[in-house]
């Protein structure tokens, strides 16, 4: 017994197809406003941190949910 055909498919409304994979693709992340993106001074020599370990924290969250590089 043989396979029917794939069925192939037409988008012939393009303007609805692009707006639904939009909102397909679209995530909502809420950030709690006071999160201290700045590092706090550390009072020892040397370079002071620019960003806290929470926003380092939550940007590498990000990069491995998106498996980003």
């Amino acid at each position: 017994m043989s396979k029917p055909p794939p069925a192939r498919y037409r988008t012939t409304n393009w303007s609805s197809y692009n707006a639904g994979l939009r909102k397909r693709g679209s995530m909502l992340i809420w950030v709690d406003q006071e999160m201290a993106w700045l590092a706090p001074p550390k009072g020892r020599p040397g370079r002071l941190p620019v960003f806290s370990d929470a926003a380092i924290q939550f940007c590498l969250s990000i990069k491995v949910l998106f498996k980003l590089p």
